[in-house]
């Protein structure tokens, strides 16, 4: 005869079997005084905490390590000269802030890629082509990138600097001293960074701590000084220069968050459900609807840079207003975990 103790399931038992019914039976406790609460312990609207470390690549420009809860991803970025020579409909850059913006992406100048390695997850299995999930994490990150104009076109140009004459030949010393301008700069060249994503271990997430590890790789990126030999008319790069900190335009941070409905089919405006920020891997599996939001607090007011929305009707304006509230708060995690990196 069974025992009452054999027919009890374990909660991981449990959450194979029903995923659906095990998730709803923790943000909904039968004792009203019991909080809402996860089946990984967090409240609906807490997030995972970052831990980042870089400068971890001795052989990049620039690199990071960045963790949330079981999600850890690495960053490299290593920059190639591209010589204006070999750029098809090359054209003078211009000094307006939008032709920079047009510059980087015109010519390619920010090449992200994201690899899933084998083994972060039981899903991704090795000798298979990228996935779905990867392209489409490289196609977004290389959206946010340009479309935030976190990089200047200014950081990533390699210069030649030449002077006019009036007729043939140089000019002498006292004539570049009395007319203004004469010394001309031309773009011979530029850096082309190659930013290399790789997930050591996935466990939900993947857009958020993707863009934060590239965001802290870039921050910690150093140019080397470049410039233009004009006898071997070839890009060459001078050790006694120390590397150039590649500067960065503000502190964008992505959050994402996945509503969760009572029902595993409901319609709009039918039901109850939750707005699950920072979802791990089996909350993704059990909802439709996810929101990411691309907030920078640098200046003191929130800004809004971005809104991706995918699956769904529940996540309104009402909805997204208080998201933008986590949103925030969630820049301000990552800020502080930037500023407290070793």
């Amino acid at each position: 005869m069974a025992t009452p103790n054999s027919l009890t399931l374990s909660s991981g038992t449990f959450a194979k079997l029903s995923p659906h019914p095990f998730l709803l039976a923790n943000l909904q406790p039968p004792d009203p005084s019991t909080p809402s609460a996860r089946t990984n312990g967090r409240q609906p609207t807490q997030s995972r905490p970052y831990s980042i470390n870089t400068t971890s690549l001795s052989h990049a420009h620039g690199s990071a390590v960045v963790r949330s809860g079981d999600t850890t991803v690495i960053c490299g970025v290593r920059g190639e000269t591209l010589l204006t020579s070999q750029i098809p409909n090359y054209h003078v850059p211009e000094a307006d802030e939008d032709a920079s913006g047009n510059e980087l992406r015109d010519y390619d100048l920010l090449v992200p890629n994201v690899e899933l390695a084998t083994g972060c997850a039981p899903n991704f299995l090795p000798g298979v082509p990228p996935t779905t999930l990867a392209q489409t994490l490289s196609t977004r990150l290389f959206s946010l990138l340009h479309s935030s104009k976190l990089l200047e076109a200014e950081d990533l140009r390699i210069y030649h600097d030449k002077t006019i004459g009036r007729g043939e030949g140089e000019m002498e010393q006292d004539e570049v001293e009395e007319f203004d301008g004469v010394t001309m700069k031309e773009v011979k060249a530029y850096w082309v960074l190659y930013i290399d994503v790789l997930f050591i271990s996935f466990d939900g997430n993947p857009f958020d701590v993707a863009w934060a590890a590239m965001l802290a790789a870039l921050r910690d990126t150093r140019i080397p000084h470049a410039y233009w030999d004009v006898d071997r008319e070839m890009v060459l790069c001078s050790r006694r220069q120390q590397p150039t900190l590649l500067s960065t335009r503000g502190l964008p941070v992505a959050c994402t968050a996945a509503v969760f409905t009572a029902k595993e089919k409901q319609k709009k405006g039918g039901g109850q459900f939750w707005i699950l920020v920072d979802p791990d891997r089996l909350e993704e599996k059990l909802c439709d609807e996810t929101v990411t939001m691309v907030v920078d607090c640098t200046e003191g007011d929130m800004k809004v840079l971005s809104i991706s929305k995918s699956g769904g009707t529940i996540a309104g304006p009402m909805v997204m207003r208080k998201f933008a509230t986590v949103a925030a708060a969630r820049w301000q995690e990552f800020r502080d975990a930037v500023d407290t990196n070793p």
